[in-house]
């Protein structure tokens, strides 16, 4: 890819970037949300047509008319957002637009027999062709996508975030498959904000910044202070900023929270001015754990108690009025309302203060949502602007924002950082910090044991429903919180 420019209206999302990948090679595309990445990729892909420049594909002209023609030249594209229809079967989907037909019949045991195939590559043959695929797991869906691009026969295959929703145990089993594929001369380029990842998997990167080509490197060669540099532009000081903040009152606790299927008899003590991370692996029912919190899913048995209130179940409702916010690790579904502004995603918990008599003032709202937009430093064209054209950092940073408007004192934060990139991270690990030190109590649930060790000032893990006592985070070390969460220890109780 060559001088790639492309426009949406006075955007320059694209400044003549230049891209080259060989053959056989993984080749890492890092840079901060916003940066260009997925853009550039879906003019690679055929979803957008550039303004300028020019590709060449095995050395010949290349310039897809839509996502079809790139598909056919070999060019196949494994979006973060998982783009699979959820009502059709696991092999419907793998061969959804390249169905092998006889005489106008589709010749379905074949395509069964080949999806079978490449989900045995990917160390799951327990998932059937047959199963529809809104039954699966997320983690399996991933797998599904991934199938779906290694039966296309792919000479170039783009991988965007693809373990944002693996199990480590998958993520290996991923590796193992990106190896395989390179070996047979298959072509990779593999976009992630883990550069632990980048290292593992990837041998050139070339960096995006601000739509433009900011850097090209060897990764065995280049220290990854180097490439975050080159991402932000700038010297980033430490990834897990420590905002002073001290330890209050008991503020949030939980007494034998059992749900329907997990947690199982949890009891946990958050206090006032505390960062308390909450550990596991997918499915160990962390997340259920502040669904059942924030009264999103019932509670059977237990209790909750935010400042000296005790009770069961109560809705979101009334979990708001008692300042509790929750952001979903579900940002696209569950945690913005993407065709709605930027605006009113932000103040949409909290109407009282950009209202008057009972109507929403647009003088007002503008005022409020630009003091969080500068604070967070949201780059939008405008408050105005959808939510669901924002990058995802910035999408998160949306979904953030509202739970500092609504003046949230127990913060639940599940996956805070997934699928943004460093420079975000870290503004999201200082506004961590930044909420502790204004007294209020930050429960938060991570699959990254570094930002976990990084941030919280205790840890607890769950392991099958059951959640360990929490603990001074000087007392864990990455191996002793793998131990629990595989339950090699018992987990239980509560240490204030």
């Amino acid at each position: 890819m060559r001088g790639v420019r492309k426009s949406f209206g006075p955007t320059q999302a694209l400044r003549g970037v230049d891209l080259t990948v060989r053959e056989g090679e993984v080749h890492a595309l890092v840079g901060e949300n916003g940066a260009g990445k997925s853009t550039l990729m879906k003019v690679l892909s055929g979803a957008h047509r550039p303004d300028g420049g020019r590709m060449l594909l095995g050395g010949r002209p290349f310039a897809p008319s839509g996502p079809d023609a790139a598909r056919r030249a070999g060019v196949s594209m494994i979006y973060q957002e998982l783009t699979l229809a959820p009502h059709l079967t696991v092999e419907e989907n793998v061969f959804l637009g390249i169905e092998r037909s006889v005489l106008g019949f589709t010749r379905r045991a074949r395509q069964e027999a080949r999806v079978r195939e490449a989900l045995e590559l990917l160390g799951h043959a327990e998932i059937s062709p047959r199963a529809r695929v809104e039954g699966l797991s997320l983690g399996a869906q991933q797998l599904v996508e991934i199938a779906r691009a290694i039966i296309s026969d792919a000479r170039v295959i783009v991988l965007d975030e693809p373990t944002s929703s693996l199990t480590s145990k998958d993520s290996e089993r991923l590796f193992h498959v990106i190896g395989k594929l390179r070996r047979a001369g298959v072509s990779m380029v593999y976009i992630s904000h883990f550069l632990e990842e980048v290292q593992r998997v990837a041998q050139r990167f070339t960096v995006l910044r601000e739509g433009a080509t900011a850097g090209v490197g060897e990764v065995a060669s280049t220290p990854l202070g180097r490439i975050i540099e080159m991402m932000v532009g700038r010297s980033l000081g430490e990834l897990f900023p420590r905002v002073p903040h001290s330890r209050g009152d008991p503020l949030l606790a939980l007494e034998g929270l059992r749900g329907e299927a997990a947690p199982r008899g949890v009891d946990l003590i958050l206090h006032r001015g505390e960062i308390l991370g909450i550990a596991g692996l997918v499915g160990a029912g962390r997340t259920e754990m502040l669904r059942a919190v924030y009264g999103l899913d019932p509670i059977a048995s237990g209790t909750v108690t935010v400042a000296g209130v005790r009770g069961g179940h109560r809705g979101p409702a009334a979990r708001l009025r008692q300042g509790v916010g929750l952001l979903s690790e579900n940002r696209k579904e569950e945690g913005l309302a993407l065709g709605l502004s930027v605006a009113d995603n932000m103040t949409l918990s909290a109407l009282g203060p950009v209202s008057r008599f009972g109507w929403v003032l647009p003088g007002l709202q503008r005022r409020e949502v630009r003091r969080w937009a500068d604070r967070l430093a949201v780059k939008c064209r405008s408050t105005a602007q959808p939510a669901g054209d924002l990058s995802g950092g910035n999408q998160q940073k949306v979904a953030l924002a509202r739970l500092l408007h609504q003046g949230a004192d127990v913060v639940l934060l599940d996956e805070p950082t997934r699928g943004i990139d460093v420079g975000s991270k870290v503004e999201v690990y200082r506004l961590m910090g930044e909420m502790a030190r204004d007294g209020k109590g930050v429960l938060f649930v991570s699959s990254y044991l570094p930002e976990l060790l990084g941030v919280s000032d205790r840890i607890a893990v769950m392991s099958r429903g059951r959640l360990s006592a929490a603990r001074p985070v000087v007392e864990w070390t990455a191996e002793s919180i793998l131990a629990f969460a595989t339950g090699g220890e018992a987990a239980g109780g509560e240490a204030a």
